[in-house]
């Protein structure tokens, strides 16, 4: 699985894309902007935020959270960061900032936080397979693929948008 920037692994792998998962902003359930379908994420300059990102290849995540804020005309002021996004939800839930996460992260909703879709732009964190191009003709890795493949369509993205 590859969650880090695809030019690096281009030269020697191909990338089978998996899942194209969408974040959803993380409100504290008092939040202003918890009225709003969709957040526009101009809205978001300003506010304290909370950072969930785990160590390792899935920090390459907390780059589409920077550079969609960038996009939209800001910098997150992190305040407080965890390495898993449960107990980045109960720091949103406690008031202590707002978080942009993927949906397909969100499965196990926090009590008192309220999540909504993005725009303006929206970030999405693509998950692919790397494989050796030598590899793609052999039967067991086809399978594997496949079986991914499967795996990837049924982790759901839209249970945790809009309340």
């Amino acid at each position: 699985m590859v969650v880090r920037e695809p030019d690096r692994v281009r030269e020697v792998f191909r990338l089978v894309g998996l899942l194209d998962g969408p974040y959803a902003a993380v409100l504290p359930s008092g939040h202003r902007l918890v009225g709003e379908e969709v957040v526009d994420l101009k809205e978001l300059r300003g506010e304290q935020w909370v950072g969930g990102e785990p160590p390792g290849p899935a920090w390459a995540c907390l780059g589409r959270v920077t550079g969609a804020c960038a996009a939209a005309g800001f910098s997150t002021g992190v305040v407080v960061h965890s390495e898993d996004y449960g107990t980045a939800q109960g720091f949103v839930a406690a008031g202590l900032g707002v978080a942009l996460m993927p949906r397909s992260g969100l499965r196990g909703r926090y009590p008192g936080v309220v999540l909504r879709p993005v725009r303006g732009p929206e970030p999405v964190r693509v998950i692919s397979a790397a494989v050796r191009e030598t590899a793609l003709q052999q039967p067991a890795a086809r399978g594997l693929l496949e079986a991914l493949r499967e795996a990837a369509a049924g982790v759901p993205l839209n249970g945790s948008g809009a309340d």
